[in-house]
């Protein structure tokens, strides 16, 4: 992934919780997923671009307005969380009943990590995992725990370690995400490419997947290697989009914060990384305005870094974010904007 450079806060890490903010540590019983050893091999799924769009909680999503038979305690969709996931599949405790597919509001508490051995025993209503890495029966147990959960890949990225790697059409391989070794842009507007991404979303559907967060979908505003208009862009994004939902599958806006509001209706929640350092929060608040969950993250170099960092953040953050404070290699450390 791109990367920009965050401002280090500094200060000592005193202790575990703090007004605005909570810390989370890793718990104990961890579901270890990923390969046979339990270890995810954590992407690098953060980080900004050249333009400033780049950066990615617990809040009140906790009931939905569906006209399901579902079995959550509060609004009535398909899912089994504790509140009604609208019409979609989902488990998780938040939804619209207007929705196909499992559709969070604002407000919706999560947990994103990437890399490390899988920490399920935070009190959250979405885990945000690796598509590769997460066995199935790891998403199966969270939703026996009536978590939803979303599936991470990156769509406008070759990643030379994934499985199906040496299936990308050379001619669709660009040039190197700065500071992310074995990643390169893709050129999005490949037939080939694009089909790649069809069949990770069937992966993601056979999986067990609520939800699939695809990475990298800015890359008309980075240096890519192909002349990549925002049109191109927009096309991919919404092919991405329309993609998911013939699935069933939930769909959330990664960055690429200058077409939000074209993109605002097509898509089921955003995801954002460092929108409060590059002072571009409020290019979110369509998806607000629609109901729709913004899932946001700031990053810190180091846990010591953490507490200064949500002094700072958490009062700064707009009314309906999920934040959490995360490290760049996204493991299972976290705190979160209470």
């Amino acid at each position: 992934m791109s990367v920009r450079a965050l401002v280090t806060l500094s200060l000592a890490f005193a202790s575990l919780s703090l007004a605005g903010c909570t810390e989370d540590g890793a718990g104990e019983g961890a579901d270890q997923a990923g390969d046979g050893d339990g270890d995810t091999t954590g992407d690098e799924d953060s980080g900004g671009d050249g333009d400033g769009d780049s950066g990615d909680g617990d809040g009140d999503g906790d009931s939905g307005d569906g006209d399901g038979d579902g079995d959550g305690d509060s609004g009535d969709g398909d899912g089994d969380g504790d509140s009604g996931d609208g019409d979609g599949d989902g488990d998780g405790d938040s939804g619209d009943g207007d929705c196909a597919t499992w559709c969070p509001t604002p407000g919706t508490s999560w947990q994103w990590q990437l890399s490390g051995n899988l920490d399920t025993t935070f009190d959250v209503e979405v885990y945000d995992i690796d598509l590769f890495d997460t066995p199935p029966a790891t998403i199966a147990s969270l939703h026996d725990d009536g978590r939803a959960v979303i599936c991470y890949f990156s769509a406008g990225s070759h990643e030379d370690w994934r499985p199906d790697a040496d299936q990308f059409p050379p001619a669709a391989i660009g040039d190197p995400l700065d500071g992310w070794p074995g990643e390169r842009w893709l050129d999005i507007r490949d037939a080939e490419v694009r089909a790649l991404m069809q069949a990770r979303l069937d992966l993601a559907q056979s999986a067990g997947c609520d939800a699939v967060e695809p990475d990298n979908v800015d890359g008309w505003t980075n240096p890519t290697g192909f002349d990549l208009s925002a049109d191109d862009q927009l096309d991919y994004n919404a092919f991405l989009a329309a993609e998911a939902h013939a699935r069933g599958l939930s769909i959330g806006l990664k960055n690429d914060l200058d077409q939000v509001d074209a993109l605002v209706d097509q898509f089921d929640w955003a995801l954002n990384e460092e929108c409060i350092a590059y002072d571009e929060c409020e290019l979110l608040q369509p998806f607000l305005d629609a109901g729709k969950a913004v899932f946001h993250v700031e990053y810190v170099d180091d846990p010591a870094d953490g507490p200064a960092a949500a002094d700072t953040v958490c009062g700064q953050v707009p009314a309906g974010f999920s934040t959490l404070i995360k490290l760049w290699d996204l493991d299972a450390w976290r705190l979160e904007c209470a």
